[in-house]
């Protein structure tokens, strides 16, 4: 039985897409444990690219089960939009589990997430407006629609009378004018839950089975540590728990199998929303990274990255609250043609140095960057990095493997898996 957990160590939008994709050749199962249609992973296969939001990234591959597991939000439209157009791109998508345990996200939920945000202003954690916090306030609250409900028309039938009438006072409260007709809703998810039952299950029981056959599982977080609901900038990040240890919840499996779990970050650290970020960059530098990176867009959001240098005392964190045992740093390639790197190691507070994350937000907000610098490395094109990737980690630049080695060093944990590139042909493992 082999079962390994890749998770974001940033804010997400590392890369972990494309690393689960480099993984799943060898993997048996990939298997979604948290979050929801507001993550996006981007895959590209050959000049071919798809941004996924719920289905897992292994879906490409024929060989290849995949799981939305029990810890995940699903937008039924959403799920079928990603389905039919990974099918109209030639991939059969029936490589696919889906647990009868999952949480639906409804309409309402989408709606009062855009109502909940304008009412609490500064407070507001930049959200996706996907309708994720509701759903999961929902999730919590007892007061929810899954999967299992959603494929049964009687009981879906019952809890949207049940629950509508309370979402609409919920709505007029915070000053909104929208009206939800609850036959409408059931019409119309009724359908949704008629063309997704052929891939519900119980997954937890199906996941079990297939570790103790010793299939390969690669379980798959989304987002990443510092938008955790528990362990991330709180209240700037998501309403799930995005670190390793929720795979054994949001998947249904014992934590037993555990243990190989690889942490994703960037070369450099970018994120979307609001919240304290001490290496925040602006101006031509940080237009390099924005524009270097692929275009420094949310998946999701689309809405333009913060960037900033790479951040170690976060790292540092990502690594003790996952437990992680290897890394994968991506798209070094982006930082080429700089004249100088900077890595922050440790942050000023008040007359003194923090090593550790903290808490607060207050002090997140009043610290400064403790620097370390680089010399940098040429800027190569796409063909060269690739023919890079393809000799392994000595044929990188001197001056790259002297700062994939200063991470090493400073966080104990080696780096892998580096990427070079957005194809499956830029990344080399060790």
């Amino acid at each position: 039985m082999s079962a390994s957990v890749v998770v974001g160590a940033q804010f997400g939008d590392e890369g972990k897409g494309k690393v689960i994709d480099f993984l799943s050749d060898k993997a048996d199962v990939v298997a979604r444990f948290q979050g929801g249609a507001n993550a996006g992973h981007t895959v590209q296969v050959g000049r071919e690219l798809y941004a996924f939001h719920l289905l897992p990234s292994g879906v490409l591959r024929k060989r290849t089960m995949n799981v939305i597991g029990n810890g995940v939000v699903i937008e039924p439209a959403q799920l079928l939009k990603e389905i039919d157009e990974t099918r109209a791109r030639g991939h059969a998508v029936t490589n696919l589990r889906i647990s009868d345990r999952a949480h639906v996200v409804m309409p309402y939920h989408k709606i009062l997430d855009g109502l909940e945000e304008k009412l609490k202003g500064d407070m507001g954690a930049g959200t996706t407006l996907r309708g994720i916090g509701p759903a999961f306030e929902d999730k919590v609250g007892r007061f929810g629609i899954r999967m299992c409900d959603l494929i049964d028309p009687d009981v879906l039938r019952a809890k949207l009378r049940a629950i509508v009438p309370i979402k609409q006072r919920l709505i007029e409260a915070y000053g909104g004018s929208e009206r939800i007709d609850a036959d409408a809703v059931f019409g119309e998810h009724e359908a949704y839950g008629k063309r997704l039952a052929p891939f519900v299950t119980d997954t937890s029981a199906w996941l079990d089975a297939a570790l103790k056959r010793g299939k390969r599982i690669l379980f798959e977080g989304a987002q990443g540590t510092h938008l955790c609901i528990d362990h991330g900038v709180y209240p700037y990040g998501t309403s799930s728990d995005c670190v390793a240890g929720a795979a054994a919840v949001g998947a249904g499996i014992g934590p037993q199998y555990l243990t190989d779990i690889l942490g994703v970050a960037k070369a450099f650290t970018s994120r979307v929303g609001s919240g304290p970020f001490p290496t925040e960059l602006e101006g031509p530098i940080a237009e390099h990274l924005r524009e270097r990176g692929g275009g420094e867009y949310g998946t999701t959001t689309r809405r333009p990255r913060r960037v900033g240098w790479l951040d170690l005392v976060m790292l540092r964190m990502a690594v003790r609250v996952n437990g992680l045992t290897r890394l994968a740093v991506t798209k070094l390639d982006v930082l080429g043609g700089l004249d100088r790197i900077r890595v922050c190691t440790g942050y000023r507070h008040d007359g003194g140095i923090l090593k550790e994350f903290p808490a607060s937000m207050r002090i997140l907000s009043e610290s400064g960057p403790v620097y370390r610098e680089f010399k940098g490395w040429p800027d190569l094109p796409e063909d060269e990095w690739i023919e890079i990737a393809g000799r392994g980690r000595r044929a990188l630049p001197e001056t790259t493997q002297r700062y994939v080695a200063f991470i090493e060093s400073q966080l104990k944990v080696p780096a892998r898996i580096l990427s070079v590139g957005r194809s499956r042909a830029a990344t080399m493992g060790r």
